[in-house]
């Protein structure tokens, strides 16, 4: 999707420099990615608490041992 948007120079030439993309554009994909995968993380850790039969370490560790 084309889109024309007006990004401080500043802050595209640290976006830059943390991506260590060649392009402006690799560099505003990237960025972008990189936040849809965080909310996405983030959403799956607000879940992480509300499983009620979540098998402990040891008894993941019995079950090896057995099979």
């Amino acid at each position: 999707m084309k889109t024309t948007i007006d990004i401080p120079d500043e802050e595209l030439e640290e976006v830059i420099r943390h991506t260590h993309a060649q392009t402006k554009r690799d560099a505003v994909v990237t960025a972008i990615s990189d936040f849809n995968r965080r909310k996405r993380l983030e959403k799956l850790a607000e879940q992480l608490g509300t499983f009620d039969n979540v098998m402990s370490l040891e008894e993941l560790m019995r079950l090896r041992e057995i099979g």
